[in-house]
């Protein structure tokens, strides 16, 4: 119990210091709204490393503290909105044990792009957002390629005890 109060705690910390560093960088490769989420590599690697209880605990206390810190009220509900869809989606990946860490970051980031989109439709109450679906399908396999490489490689370096 103490080690993941302590895994929990350091892995905070280091998603909100990536939310940081991501709250600096305007845009993504040039498209708005596109952000690579390296504070959701803290989330996965805590599913992988403790379990979903304290991982989905890890995605609301980065998206709460960081939106408080670094956001807004529209980026929380944004971030809240993408990130439990996108954390439901991991688990539910990872449980089927038909991915790999990589596909379960992948569904995950398609998934966060998802839901992220379906409330700017609902906030603005226009459907023709959906034409950016297709950029944003896309820049979510790329980004969760990305985070599924760093959460391995993070995980990779964890001591093998150390997993619960």
């Amino acid at each position: 119990m103490k080690r993941k109060t302590a895994y929990f705690g350091v892995f905070t910390a280091l998603a909100l210091i990536l939310s940081y560093i991501e709250s600096l960088l305007p845009l993504f490769y040039g498209i708005p709204g596109v952000k690579p989420g390296l504070a959701n590599s803290m989330t996965l690697v805590m599913l992988y490393l403790t379990g979903p209880v304290e991982a989905l605990m890890l995605a609301i206390a980065r998206i709460l503290l960081s939106g408080l810190m670094f956001g807004n009220l529209f980026s929380i509900l944004y971030s809240l909105a993408g990130g439990m869809f996108s954390f439901l989606m991991m688990y539910l990946a990872k449980k089927s044990g038909a991915f790999s860490m990589l596909g379960v970051s992948m569904t995950g980031g398609v998934s966060h792009n998802i839901a992220q989109l379906a409330i700017a439709m609902i906030l603005v109450e226009n459907l023709n957002l959906l034409y950016y679906l297709p950029v944003l399908l896309v820049s979510g396999v790329v980004t969760g390629v990305l985070i599924g490489i760093i959460s391995r490689e993070v995980f990779r370096r964890l001591p093998s005890d150390h997993h619960f």
